[in-house]
């Protein structure tokens, strides 16, 4: 139920976010721990995740971290059993861990490289699905998955053969998942963003931010925050009847292309 401030509530619920320790995630957790939800917190990174449930119990909020390698079954259910240890219930999560190779030619990749951001993207969101799903059942007689693919997942791009792959992959498993799952109560969705501003983003610096931002029909990029807010939405009740979609937050690439536009002297852009 949305809360006084019409925004969604988790009251009550729990939510684990798999790739947690910064940008999208971390942002995410805070995000879940804001609306209500009790929040476990998992990434490789295990300094840096629980620095990130620090944030959130200082400010008030319920969460837990534990290392996690999405990679490893044992890993995946040691997350979800975290949950049910902890707090006796999952009710949402969000699949956002991703990996791959450097941009290159699709023959220039390294074969293991290639195979790694395959296993994080593909195989890393099934087996969080696996473990998750049947604990959202037992335990809340449903639930909501929230899985990261990207713009890229949707449409190719150059120089980008695994991680095009990967999270076209994710968008393949989310709606079986849905299909499968759609008469238990759980929900599967995919959230596929276009440029935010991340770390690497960050990193690349001023100029490529502008190229971005000028690549999106609202000539902005996206902020960490607004994926956040859109995972919490499809994890509450306001989007009870949504499952099985793929959610672009791209500033409107996905609709086509939107030339720039031709300035006059003295016009402010």
């Amino acid at each position: 139920m949305p809360n006084v401030y019409g925004m969604t509530s988790l009251l009550g619920k729990v939510a684990v976010v798999a790739g947690a320790s910064r940008g999208i995630g971390a942002v995410t957790a805070r995000a879940f721990a804001e609306a209500g939800a009790a929040v476990v917190l998992g990434a490789r990174d295990e300094a840096a995740v629980t620095a990130v449930a620090k944030q959130i119990t200082d400010g008030g909020g319920r969460a837990v971290a534990t290392r996690l390698d999405v990679t490893d079954p044992a890993s995946c259910e040691a997350l979800v059993r975290k949950a049910l240890e902890e707090f006796g219930r999952l009710d949402a999560a969000f699949n956002n861990a991703a990996d791959g190779p450097m941009p290159a030619p699709l023959a220039d990749i390294d074969v293991a490289e290639f195979d790694r951001g395959i296993a994080t993207n593909v195989r890393g969101t099934f087996l969080g699905m696996k473990h998750q799903i049947p604990a959202m059942i037992e335990t809340a007689g449903g639930g909501s998955v929230v899985n990261m693919a990207s713009l890229a997942g949707i449409q190719g791009v150059a120089n980008l053969a695994a991680y095009v792959a990967g999270k076209a992959g994710v968008i393949g498993l989310t709606k079986v998942a849905a299909l499968d799952y759609a008469d238990r109560g759980v929900r599967v969705n995919v959230v596929a963003p276009g440029p935010i501003l991340t770390h690497h983003l960050q990193a690349a610096g001023q100029r490529a931010q502008e190229m971005a931002a000028q690549s999106t029909p609202m000539r902005r990029v996206g902020q960490a925050r607004e994926v956040a807010d859109a995972v919490v939405w499809l994890c509450g009740e306001e989007s009870r009847f949504i499952t099985g979609v793929t959610l672009p937050l791209d500033g409107g690439q996905a609709a086509g292309l939107k030339p720039p536009r031709m300035y006059r002297q003295g016009e402010s852009m």
